[in-house]
C-alpha cells in the first residue's frame, strides 16, 4: 500500500472545503489562494487549483471579475455565488460532522467502562 497515496487522497477530500473557506471571506485571487494553504502547512499547485476553480464556476458555485493589473495582465477575483453560499453552509456542516466523527472513532483514551 503506498501511503502517499493514501495522503494524496486525504487532501483532495477536504481541498474544496478549505478553498471555498478561503473565498467566503471575500474575493480571492488563485495566487492568494496558494499562499495562504502554504502558510497553513496545506500544500497546493496551480495545476490543482485551476482546474478546480474552472468547475466550480461552471456549477454556479463561484463567480469572478477581471481586475487590471499595474504589473501584468488582468487578475481574475473569484467569488461565492447565492447557490456558493448555500453550497458552502451544506459542505460546513459535512465536514464539522465528518471532523466529529473522526475524533470520536480515533481518540486515544479508552472507551468508559459499563
Amino acid at each position: 500500500m503506498n501511503i502517499e497515496n493514501t495522503q494524496s487522497q486525504m487532501r483532495k477530500g477536504v481541498l474544496e472545503y478549505c478553498v471555498l473557506s478561503i473565498i467566503k471571506r471575500g474575493e480571492a485571487y488563485p495566487g492568494d489562494i496558494i499562499d495562504e494553504m502554504k502558510s497553513a502547512g496545506l500544500q497546493l499547485l496551480e495545476g490543482t487549483l485551476y482546474p478546480l476553480l474552472n468547475r466550480l464556476k461552471n456549477a454556479g458555485i463561484l463567480s469572478y471579475r477581471w481586475v487590471e493589473s499595474t504589473s501584468g495582465p488582468p487578475r481574475k477575483y473569484f467569488r461565492l455565488t447565492e447557490k456558493g453560499n448555500q453550497f458552502y453552509i451544506q459542505l460546513e456542516a459535512t465536514w464539522h460532522e465528518l471532523a466529529s466523527g473522526v475524533a470520536t472513532v480515533t481518540r486515544q483514551d479508552p472507551p468508559p467502562s459499563a
